[in-house]
């Protein structure tokens, strides 16, 4: 990892820094390594010249590995990180969360 690249993590983490331990999300390290193997499947067909169905297939399993990830980390946010917020009557703190998740929620409609 460069300096610009920790300088920018560091930034990140600054900014949603709060008073409770992040959940550990390393069970989902297996599914990532899934869907890594599908991309680089998904790079051998096509350097392959395999059918297109097959590629796209193959695609689709590593969009759906990575969709169960970003499910299941998305709920254990809800469960733990955002529950815990609301519980601690940081009404300043329970707003930055709320506003993250508006934000996130409309990424994705």
């Amino acid at each position: 990892m460069s300096k610009g690249q920790t300088k920018a993590n560091k930034k990140i983490d600054k900014k949603h820094e709060s008073h409770h331990a992040h959940p550990d999300h390393s069970k989902e390290l297996i599914k990532l390594k899934r869907a890594k193997g599908q991309i680089e499947g998904v790079m051998g067909m096509i350097e392959e010249n395999r059918y297109c169905p097959d590629i796209l297939i193959q695609i689709r399993a590593a969009k759906s590995a990575l969709q169960s990830v970003e499910h299941s980390i998305l709920k254990t946010h809800l469960e733990h990180c955002v529950h815990d917020v609301l519980h601690t009557q940081n009404n300043e703190e329970a707003s930055t969360k709320i506003h993250e998740l508006i934000e996130m929620i409309g990424r994705h409609i």
